[in-house]
């Protein structure tokens, strides 16, 4: 069997990276296809190098660009990529532009496509990641979807054959790394942070960064934060700060430390030693929770809506009212506290790489890995 990975971001390589083990532990070799959508070295190549994952096959370098720029290259250059390999399948993960340009440039090859994390809606259409992972859905084949909820919105929009529930593959990568974080990763040291004395703050997401008004309100937040933050900025937000006339403001917040991106460990690291956590992605919600990390997320819907009812996340959209009424009550009511930190972890038992290589093989073996026509009627 010949597997063939597309990814182009840090989410995608460590959501894939167990998935990846669990196929090379059981003799088969996959095909490794970085579109180069984080075209950064910091934001991707040092993670390969840091989950000791195979070489890269094929680098594509997409880079940046529009939603249509993008996805339209990176589809491009997949094509060409799986017409000279000819994979038995094509694995993407997530909502990003490359899961949409992977999973249409394999189907229209008539390559199945197998979407891990499937399922996940924010029911907010305006969203880019929402777009390409309903996309993504429809085109794929075999759909892993990483929790039962996940699962009842597939079959909603009439998706019933081929759908698996594993678990997420964020499990298995936070419990196989965060022992290997805490010993090599010194980033506390480095920073002069000291555990649970500080708030871990990531934002990157088009909705607050590329607008002015709320990329306004995001530093307002971050100016009136009650104790020490630190923030590993994505590349794009630190350009919409300049843009946008920001960026010596957030630069003067006194108890804020800005940092280029980190390496995973040591990203992994902060994680799991802050106080709490402040967040647009979505995956660092499915992180903070399977880390007993409180976690406030900086927008108004989710397409993880277990943390949410687990009662480990908190949607505080740009309110900066609300910010600081959660943060306070976290810092003064340990019950309150306590209860976030240890809600429940919705997502699995860490075994879903195993599960998902598992399944794609039994598949290959009995002839039912393929595109069905009566699959898209």
């Amino acid at each position: 069997m010949k597997p063939a990975f597309v990814f182009g971001t840090r989410p995608e390589i460590i959501k894939l990276a167990p998935v990846i083990r669990a196929f090379i532990e059981r003799s088969v070799e996959p095909l490794l296809i970085h579109t180069g959508q984080h075209y950064d070295y910091e934001m991707s190549a040092v993670f390969l190098e840091e989950l000791e994952l195979p070489p890269i096959d094929y680098h594509l370098e997409v880079g940046s660009g529009s939603q249509a720029e993008q996805t339209g290259k990176a589809m491009i250059n997949i094509e060409r990529v799986l017409m000279k390999e000819k994979p038995d399948v094509t694995l993407v993960q997530g909502d990003t532009n490359t899961v949409l340009a992977g999973a249409l440039a394999a189907v229209k090859l008539k390559i199945p496509v197998a979407h891990v994390e499937a399922g996940l809606r924010s029911f907010d259409r305006t969203m880019p990641e929402e777009i390409n992972r309903i996309l993504a859905d429809h085109a794929s084949e075999v759909l892993f979807a990483p929790t039962e909820e996940a699962g009842k919105n597939l079959e909603r929009e009439g998706i019933t054959e081929g759908v698996y529930v594993v678990g997420n593959t964020i499990v298995d990568a936070v419990l196989q790394n965060a022992e290997v974080a805490e010993r090599k990763s010194d980033v506390l040291g480095r920073f002069d942070l000291k555990p649970k004395k500080y708030i871990l703050i990531t934002a990157h997401r088009a909705e607050n960064t590329d607008s002015r008004e709320n990329l306004t309100k995001l530093v307002e937040i971050l100016e009136a934060l009650p104790m020490r933050a630190i923030y590993p900025m994505h590349p794009r937000t630190k350009n919409r700060l300049k843009e946008f006339g920001l960026w010596e403001r957030i630069n003067s917040i006194e108890n804020l430390t800005i940092t280029k991106p980190l390496g995973y460990l040591d990203f992994l690291k902060l994680e799991k030693s802050a106080f709490a956590i402040m967040t647009d992605s979505g995956g660092i919600q499915e992180e903070s929770i399977i880390l007993n990390v409180p976690c406030l997320t900086l927008r108004y819907n989710t397409e993880r809506p277990e943390t949410v009812k687990a009662g480990g996340n908190i949607l505080v959209g740009l309110e900066k009212e609300r910010v600081l009424r959660y943060l306070n009550k976290l810092l003064e009511d340990e019950e309150f506290y306590l209860k976030m930190a240890n809600a429940p972890n919705p997502f699995g038992d860490g075994k879903a790489g195993e599960r998902i290589a598992e399944i794609l093989l039994e598949l290959h073996k009995k002839g039912e890995l393929k595109v069905r026509s009566s699959r898209f009627i």
